[in-house]
C-alpha cells in the first residue's frame, strides 16, 4: 500500500516540476516578447500621427 502512495507522491512530485519549468520558460519568451514590441514601437514613434 505504501508503494502505491510513494509512486503517486512521485509523480505528482515530477508534474510540478515540469509544470514549473514550462511555466518559467512561458514567462521569460513572453517577457522577451513584450520588450521587442516596446522597442518597435519606441522606433516608430516619429511616425506616428495623432
Amino acid at each position: 500500500m505504501e508503494e502505491k502512495v510513494y509512486k503517486t507522491m512521485k509523480g505528482a512530485g515530477s508534474m510540478n516540476i515540469v509544470l514549473g519549468i514550462v511555466s518559467i520558460a512561458a514567462g521569460v519568451a513572453a517577457g522577451v516578447l513584450l520588450i521587442i514590441s516596446g522597442a518597435k514601437l519606441i522606433a516608430g514613434k516619429s511616425k506616428i500621427l495623432f
